[in-house]
This record gives structure tokens, sequence and C-alpha cells, in this order.
């Protein structure tokens, strides 16, 4: 599998690190909130949806926003990894120009677009981020650029089924941006280095299912950022201090 590749912190910007460490402060405070009332994202999501069925959607309906175009469910199938289940995230038509063409998958107004697929344990807690082959989610396929410039559009902006879920699973695109274009990156290069047919014979083909995957821990990132920012503020203030 293609090796990947997450930008070293010290060369983002400025402004994208204050992003995702604001992302990461409004994760936490969304934990917050649901440990204090004894609930948590998992639970929320299936609360009063019965019994917990593999495959199954969750909630029945899934969750989107009209205004935004986003979308997201929870389920579960991935019996060979330790996880109680996984969020789908996409951006529907509505997010979307005219040269967002897919290669394969959903055309017009029926252009569904994946974006990450985010892995939780048993408590609620996210463990992982990974991306996947365009037969698993059905959708649009674009290249992973045309992907990375939809993640912005990403917003669940309404309080069903919890508006703690909701806030916490848009943020959870701001905080991890980097690690997710990286992965969006190396999708294209895993299908890209797959040599059993066509682009389109790759993209359904049964065999290839993730295309990588990425463990994450909010504490310790959040921790990198903090000591990113610090050192950048530093090397201002003594560039300052130069001129």
């Amino acid at each position: 599998m293609s090796a990947l590749e997450i930008p070293r912190l010290h060369t983002l910007p400025r402004q994208q690190l204050e992003r995702c460490l604001a992302a990461a402060d409004e994760i936490l405070e969304c934990h917050r909130v649901l440990k204090k009332g004894g609930l948590n994202v998992v639970g929320e999501v299936l609360k009063g949806q019965g019994a917990f069925y593999e495959m199954d959607h969750y909630p029945k309906d899934d969750v989107y926003d009209r205004d935004s175009h986003s979308q997201y469910y929870y389920h579960a199938h991935r019996e060979d990894h330790d996880e109680h289940g996984h969020f789908h995230l996409f951006v529907r038509h509505g997010a979307m120009g005219d040269h967002h063409q897919p290669v394969l998958g959903p055309k017009g107004e029926d252009r569904v677009v994946h974006l990450v697929a985010i892995a939780m344990d048993a408590w609620g807690y996210p463990t992982e981020l990974f991306e996947v082959n365009r037969w698993v989610t059905d959708e649009s396929w674009l290249p992973a650029d045309q992907v990375i410039g939809l993640l912005d559009q990403f917003e669940i902006d309404h309080a069903a089924p919890s508006w703690p879920v909701n806030r916490w699973i848009t943020a959870m695109v701001r905080c991890f941006r980097p690690q997710i274009e990286a992965l969006l990156k190396q999708r294209d290069q895993v299908i890209a280095s797959y040599r059993d047919g066509s682009l389109a014979d790759v993209l359904e083909d049964r065999r290839l299912e993730i295309t990588g995957s990425l463990p994450i821990d909010l504490e310790s990132w959040r921790q990198l950022l903090l000591e990113t920012l610090a050192v950048q503020a530093s090397a201002r203030v003594a560039e300052t201090a130069r001129s």
C-alpha cells in the first residue's frame, strides 16, 4: 500500500492550525456535555432505533442537512477490526459545481461524494479515520483534489438526531483536515497502483475495500497543535525583534 504522507505541522499556515485547534476544543466540549448526561456520540445516534444490526444505517434515514447538502450515517460491518462501528460522511449534489463530474457512480442530481469514515470504539470515542473504494458506498467517484475541495462544505447545522453529535461530526472534519487530505491522496495512489484491470474495474473490485487508514488520538493531536503554534509564535516574536 502507498505510504501515507501527512504534512509536517510546521509547514501548515497558522490559520489552518488554529482552525484545527478550535475544532479540537469543539470536539472536547461535545464529549464533555454528553458525558455529563451519561451519554456518548454513538449512543445518541442509536437512541430509539431499536436493535443494532450490522449493515443497517443509523439513524434509519441517515442525517442530512438541506442547506449544506451534507450527510452521514453510522453502521458496522468490519468484523476484522476492533471497532463498535463507524460513520460515513458525504456531500451531495447541491454542494458541488458543474466541474465535479464523477468518473463512475451516480451522476447529475444524484451525485454523492464520500469524504471519510470515522471508526468508533464501544465507549463512543473516535479511534481511526479511513477511506474506502468506490463500490463500498456507491459514491460518485471524484479525484482526491476535488474531494479535498469539498471538505469545507461539510456541516450538519441542525439538532436532529442530536445537536452535540452534529457539532461533533462537523468539528471532526475541521480538526483532522490534514489527515483526511492525506488519506484521500493515498486512496488515489492505491487505486492507480492496483493493476488488475481498468479504472472502472478497480473501483468495483470487491477485493479492494479499505484504501488506507490512520489511528487518531484527539488529546495527542491537540497537544501537537498547541506546541506547533507556540513555536510559530516564538519565531514571529524573534523575527520582529530582529527587524
